[in-house]
């Protein structure tokens, strides 16, 4: 790991985040980081305790002077999502993530960097071992598992947190402060079916690659206008149908990132291969054209392979591609009540076809829980008239906007003053921050989130801005200081 991400200013963030950085952190296999944190907890003398899900708690007593002011809790995950470009050779189970300094940027080499959570993480760290930065009473939460289904949220039981404000650390943008954020729900539809032998004479396989796509965060950016392998995929599969056989599908990886690659395996007629080659090509620079601004990169490559033992029967195929492309992706319906706040949406994120199996992978995200299960029952239907079966799972409510919170009114008066009178922006998100299901035990609770600026999250393309983290560290060190008195 490069020692200038150690250099950087504020030395006391960028450093915990180099040393949590060390530690291979992927969803569902926490055991290191969670080890990790409570033995840094332990080695400052502070209270730190682990609870029935894995989650760590680490308690701070207030600094001098600051006793009568309401206590808080300051909340980040340890979990980071691991993708990296298929050129990189990288184990996250063993390795850290291997950093450097771009400009006024921290990257990471062919991975995701981590930054979410991990400045969020990074950022508690610090305040627990500093002796000079001033704050209440301090709860540090660290939850597991925020990736792939906050199940340490979840898991978090009621009466274990004594603070009434709490501090969440995972919004992306410097001059943001969230009020709000979307709730969600796993699509997974699966089927099976009975494979066919191919006959190897009078035929010829095709690898079929969609590669090249940004990806990125299947809620903070899924207005945008992205690419998603998946569908784009099934768009060149449905331009030939008829005349293919589908060996295998592999699309997609992760349920909260946007798809940037998919592969499958087609068998064709020899006697049609020019024909279909110049079918898929023409089509394949077609969809280059619409996504020539937002997806430059995008790549359709076609290559001869070893012809599979089996394929698809022909219907199946039919109803699978059919029910693909008529399965909605990407933003569903507007807020009608938060100006340009996505309310509802899909994100098609895994497609795999494989020796007689058929599963696809959804994320669903809604602020509104009607309009939720909405689209997941519209999902529902869609794969279900193509003969699968669909299962609901991880659903995880919504955090409603309270504009009447108290430590909103402390903040936004703190950031006009820190950035020369400029407003923050007041809004809720369409990410699944852990507020909304860590409100349901804690209702009482006044929540906020905030972060430095982040992009490209959940994808290799993640970077962290400097200059924005020495601005959030500035905010976060003025709202400790200004927390209000007890009442």
């Amino acid at each position: 790991m490069s020692q200038e991400i150690r250099s950087l200013e504020p030395k006391a963030l960028w450093n915990k985040f180099a040393d949590l950085n060390a530690v291979p952190r992927p969803s569902k296999k926490e055991e290191r980081v969670i080890k990790f944190m409570k033995d840094f907890g332990e080695s400052l003398g502070l209270e730190t305790i682990e609870d029935e899900v894995g989650n760590v708690i680490i308690r701070k007593p207030a600094t001098a002077g600051m006793e009568d002011r309401k206590p808080i809790v300051m909340q980040s995950h340890l979990d980071m999502v691991h993708q990296k470009n298929n050129d990189t050779v990288f184990d996250f189970d063993t390795q850290g993530i291997d950093m450097y300094v771009d400009g006024d940027w921290v990257k990471a080499k062919g991975t995701t960097l981590g930054a979410d959570n991990g400045l969020g993480v990074a950022t508690i760290m610090a305040i627990l071992e500093s002796d000079s930065i001033a704050h209440p009473n301090l709860e540090a939460l660290f939850t597991i598992d925020e990736e792939t289904g906050m199940t340490g949220a979840q898991g978090l039981k009621g009466g274990l947190l004594k603070g009434e404000i709490l501090l969440n650390l995972d919004t992306e943008e410097d001059d943001e402060i969230g009020v709000g954020c979307a709730g969600g729900i796993d699509v997974t539809a699966t089927g099976s079916y009975n494979e066919q032998p191919v006959s190897k004479d009078g035929y010829k396989a095709y690898k079929i690659e969609v590669k090249g796509l940004q990806g990125g965060h299947s809620g903070m950016q899924i207005h945008e206008g992205l690419g998603n392998a998946n569908k784009i995929m099934n768009r060149l599969l449905y331009a030939v149908i008829e005349d293919i056989k589908i060996a295998e599908i592999d699309g997609g990886s992760l349920r909260n990132a946007i798809p940037r690659e998919s592969v499958a395996v087609v068998v064709l007629k020899s006697d049609k291969e020019e024909v279909l080659l110049n079918v898929l090509k023409a089509l394949s620079e077609t969809i280059k054209k619409e996504y020539k601004t937002m997806e430059p990169d995008l790549k359709m490559v076609f290559t001869e392979t070893d012809s599979p033992k089996n394929v698809m029967p022909f219907e199946a195929q039919v109803q699978l591609v059919k029910a693909l492309y008529a399965a909605h992706n990407g933003v569903y319906r507007m807020s009608a009540d938060i100006k340009d706040l996505v309310e509802t949406s899909n994100n098609i994120a895994r497609v795999i076809v494989k020796d007689g199996n058929i599963k696809v992978g959804c994320l669903t995200r809604s602020s509104v829980e009607s309009s939720k299960m909405d689209l997941a029952n519209a999902l529902k239907s869609t794969f279900e008239l193509a003969g699968c079966e669909v299962e609901f799972s991880g659903s995880y409510p919504g955090w409603t906007p309270n504009m009447d919170s108290a430590i909103l009114k402390v903040m936004v008066p703190i950031y006009e003053q820190l950035n020369n009178g400029e407003k923050p922006h007041v809004a809720a998100c369409h990410a699944g921050l852990e507020c909304g299901i860590l409100g349901q035990n804690y209702p009482e609770m006044d929540m906020i989130s905030f972060g430095p600026n982040i992009k490209g999250a959940h994808s290799p393309d993640e970077r962290a801005q400097i200059s924005s983290a020495q601005k959030y560290w500035n905010f976060v060190l003025e709202i400790l200081k200004n927390i209000p008195k007890k009442a």
